[in-house]
């Protein structure tokens, strides 16, 4: 028998440990160009060494951190090479390329750290000396509809009671003009009879603009139809039987409302025209452009130039000689906090420059896969998955995958995310090539498109096509890509067409 006692015993074993630069680094790699600036802009704040290139000749003793590097992309080069990126050493290069699913993030937001940035604000002068705005720039913007309302609550209503109604009934409107309550509970809710507060708003859904505090689409239509002097039986019957119309149940329609084809598509036409959501076009916010992180261009050789787009991406500037200069005459716990900005501003720059070098390698290597569909459009686009381009530049699927998210190419075909370059695969007929499923879902709208009036394709009948054309696909494929597209059934569009709304 054995005899158990305790002992001690050394052994050696490499671990990753989640430092700080590392995972800033990480999120830097993830980051769009825009994004990254804001981070730069944050550091900047924080540490004295750093400032941005502004100037074309930068002084000696100031390093740039990122080279605007254009890598050359033919046909047959090999993408890693024509990134015509310097290795960077070791210590700068090797994080980023890891697969960090399962190391331990001491310091991160499971030990407690704060998820937030500086709260803090900073920035801005005390003084209007340099403030040249005019009077212009002082107008007010545009009116809420909130405000728009209240007003027109003031004009129209006298009786306090009502004027109060009416304003539980503006701050119950939901984003598209709707109420967000049932006029029951609402009287309830304010202890006043359900007649009283309909009467107020019946009013009120004249309103400009018309059809607001509606309960349902029909009674916002309806409303609308109602200032237009047009809600006449045939039209009442019409909005009655909403679920029809959008069936294109037309030949129904047509019996309820006992009108003809003409007639119908006429009061259809005219439902076309209202607003179905009033509020929608007030307290929106514009849509926000997209700003490519990537510039490519052709040029006359054929070739392909890609760059970094200069206009967002950060240019950061180590000042060396300002730390020279100063570190002498700097007291101990000065020094020690200029050493650590200075390895601060260091780090950042060789991430930068990192950065620019793997994102200008993989998006190389895209569009050296997808050259096809550069030049000859969707129909061209070949399956791509994160592995293909992780094997061809040699990184990590991970790494790949995060060089991809939130990054644009602006492109002569227009501006793509890169990840709309990787799409699955859909196998050929006969042990042929393979298809993209994005030029699958193009095929298919192309084909319902030029569809005759007299021969309106069915799910099977595009399997057929398809497959003559080379892709082994299913009917419920091609149901689920049609559907993707909001492309009505055969059966839908046969009725559409035979009356023609």
């Amino acid at each position: 028998m054995m005899a158990m006692a305790p002992r001690l015993d050394l052994r050696q074993s490499q671990t990753l440990v989640m430092t700080p630069q590392l995972r800033q680094a990480i999120k830097l790699l993830q980051f769009s160009n825009i994004e990254v600036n804001a981070f730069v802009e944050e550091e900047m704040e924080r540490n004295p060494l750093l400032e941005r290139d502004d100037i074309s000749d930068a002084p000696i003793g100031e390093r740039a951190a990122v080279d605007q590097i254009e890598p050359r992309v033919s046909p047959a080069g090999d993408s890693a090479d024509a990134a015509g990126a310097e290795s960077l050493p070791a210590e700068a290069a090797a994080p980023l390329d890891i697969d960090n699913s399962n190391t331990y993030d001491p310091g991160g937001v499971s030990d407690g750290a704060s998820l937030g940035g500086r709260m803090d604000g900073g920035g801005g002068s005390h003084s209007f000396d340099g403030d040249e705005r005019g009077i212009d720039d002082f107008a007010g913007g545009e009116r809420s509809l909130r405000d728009q309302l209240g007003e027109q609550l003031r004009l129209n209503f006298d009786d306090p009671v009502e004027r109060i109604v009416g304003a539980h009934l503006i701050a119950l409107l939901c984003p598209a003009g709707r109420l967000t309550a049932e006029p029951a509970a609402i009287a309830k809710a304010m202890g006043l009879p359900l007649e009283r507060v309909e009467a107020v708003r019946a009013r009120m859904m004249r309103f400009d603009p018309v059809g607001l505090f509606a309960v349902s689409l029909k009674e916002c239509l309806a409303a609308q139809l109602a200032e237009l002097n047009r809600l006449d039986p045939a039209m009442q019957t019409l909005l009655e039987n909403l679920d029809l119309l959008a069936k294109r149940e037309n030949r129904k329609l047509m019996a309820l409302c006992e009108v003809d084809a003409e007639d119908l598509t006429d009061m259809i036409a005219e439902i076309r025209a209202l607003d179905p959501k009033p509020g929608a076009t007030f307290d929106s916010t514009p849509p926000q452009l997209v700003v490519p992180d990537l510039l490519m261009r052709q040029t006359p050789d054929g070739e392909w130039i890609i760059e970094l787009n200069p206009e967002t991406m950060p240019r950061v500037l180590v000042n060396e000689r300002f730390y020279a200069k100063v570190v002498p005459q700097a007291k101990k716990d000065e020094k020690v906090f200029l050493t650590e900005r200075l390895a601060n501003a260091n780090w950042l720059v060789r991430s930068l420059q990192q950065r620019a070098q793997t994102i200008l390698k993989v998006a190389a290597e895209i569009v050296r896969q997808q050259e096809a569909f550069l030049r000859l459009g969707v129909a061209h686009l070949r399956p791509l998955i994160l592995r293909d381009i992780a094997e061809a530049v040699e990184l990590h699927e991970s790494t790949v995958s995060r060089v991809t998210a939130n990054k644009y190419i602006a492109t002569p075909r227009g501006t793509f995310e890169l990840k709309y370059f990787f799409t699955t695969a859909i196998h050929g007929t006969d042990g042929g090539d393979s298809h993209s499923a994005e030029a699958v879902r193009y095929r298919i709208r192309g084909l319902i498109d030029l569809e005759p009036v007299t021969d309106v394709l069915s799910d099977d009948a595009i399997v057929a096509v398809l497959r003559r054309e080379g892709v082994d696909i299913a009917r419920r494929t091609v149901a689920k890509y049609r559907e993707a597209l909001h492309i009505p059934n055969s059966v839908q569009r046969r009725r559409e067409k035979t009356v023609p709304a």
